[in-house]
C-alpha cells in the first residue's frame, strides 16, 4: 500500500503542509516493528525506535503537478543491515513530536531490501503515480 497518512491530506488541504517549500525527508523502515494506522499516526514520534532503520537527507527537485509528488531521486548511505520494507516520507522540523508523516510506501521496485551495511538508492517511479498521488 502507498498512500499519504490521512491526517497529511488534512494539512495539504488546510495549507499547513506544502510540498513544494516544506523539508521532507525520507525514514527507511521495517515494518516488524511498525504496521501504519493511516488515519491515526501522524507524527515521527508515532514511529517505534525500534522500527527505523535510516533517515535520508532532504529531498530536492520536489513537484506536485496535478497532484502527483515527485521529487529527484535519492541515496541514503551506510544503511545498517536490517531489513528495509517500507519508506515513510515526512516533513523534517528537527523534532519527533511535530515532524508530520506524509505518506506511507511499501510496495515497488526493490522493496524489501537489505543494505548490509551499504548504501541505499531510492528512485522514484517514472509510471504516472511517480512517489504517491494525492
Amino acid at each position: 500500500m502507498n498512500l499519504i497518512y490521512g491526517l497529511a491530506k488534512e494539512q495539504f488541504l488546510n495549507g499547513s503542509l506544502s510540498w513544494a517549500n516544506d523539508p521532507i525527508k525520507v525514514l527507511l523502515v521495517g515494518t516488524l516493528h511498525y504496521s501504519p494506522a493511516m488515519n491515526a499516526d501522524q507524527f515521527l514520534s508515532d514511529i517505534p525506535v525500534a522500527a527505523r532503520v535510516a533517515t535520508s537527507g532532504t529531498l530536492t527537485g520536489k513537484t506536485a503537478t496535478l497532484g502527483v509528488l515527485d521529487a529527484d531521486n535519492i541515496t541514503v548511505e551506510a544503511v545498517p543491515s536490517n531489513e528495509v520494507d517500507a519508506l515513510i516520507l515526512y516533513k523534517h522540523t528537527g523534532t519527533e513530536a511535530s515532524s508530520r508523516l506524509v505518506a506511507f510506501i511499501d510496495s515497488g521496485v526493490g522493496l524489501p531490501v537489505n543494505a548490509g551495511g551499504g548504501n541505499v538508492a531510492i528512485t522514484w517511479s517514472n509510471e504516472a503515480t511517480r512517489i504517491v498521488t494525492i
